[in-house]
């Protein structure tokens, strides 16, 4: 009789699933954490303060997630960041693309009107909506990239109301163009394409969970901004 075979998972492929289920644990506890300190009027001064910093933990986290980690993902992240720095400068100083906006003090440190960790932000919003549609069952490019284009501008929608009450920035006249979304569409496809372009393999679910907690995050935000206000 053949003995049965060892159905345990190998070593590397366990650490793999723990390191996974560390990073998703410290998103979801850190989003948690973000999202009741600023619901409390007591504390809310000092979480907006730390906003810069929970961004860099994301970022941090995020980037450790991923499998593989060598000199194409720097790559990415560093062509990505350049790219969204560059269209936020375009658009806080010469008023192209999104609309007429200007960014507040939370965001932290800003070079020409730009704080440095929108860069960083365009980065983790797009990497994280391009594992979560290679993840999917989508095999056309193309769909993929306007999956990931049309959800990036979802978020957006919530993402907005809340940046103004957390002095992300903020609108001329408080009104936000329809160009806006246009604009987070077509920039929002150009770096799912370049993601697509470095044909990384298929990533873990922790970047998709990040990604699905900024929805939850923005969304609650936006539920008690209607409700309470």
């Amino acid at each position: 009789m053949e003995r049965p075979q060892n159905m345990s998972t190998p070593g590397p492929l366990k650490e793999e699933l723990l390191k996974n289920k560390q990073v998703i644990c410290i998103i979801i506890l850190f989003h948690l954490i973000g999202l009741i300190g600023l619901s409390i009027p007591l504390t809310r001064s000092i979480f907006i303060e730390l906003v810069p910093y929970h961004l860099l933990l994301m970022l941090v986290i995020i980037m450790l997630s991923h499998q593989n980690t060598g000199g194409r993902l720097f790559i990415f992240f560093f062509c990505l960041f350049i790219l969204g720095y560059s269209i936020e400068w375009l658009g806080v100083n010469k008023h192209l693309l999104f609309g007429q906006y200007r960014y507040g003090q939370t965001l932290g440190l800003k070079i020409s009107g730009v704080p440095l960790i929108i860069g960083a932000n365009w980065y983790l919003l797009t990497y994280s909506t391009a594992v979560l549609v290679q993840r999917s069952r989508l095999k056309s490019m193309f769909l993929r990239v306007i999956a990931g284009a049309l959800l990036l501008v979802s978020l957006d929608m919530l993402i907005e109301p809340a940046a103004v009450r957390l002095d992300y920035w903020h609108w001329a006249n408080g009104v936000i163009p329809v160009k806006n979304y246009c604009c987070w569409f077509f920039i929002s496809a150009l770096m799912l394409l370049l993601f697509e372009s470095f044909h990384f393999k298929k990533q873990s679910i922790a970047a998709p969970v990040f990604l699905g907690m900024q929805f939850a995050f923005f969304a609650v935000l936006y539920w008690s901004e209607n409700t309470y206000h």
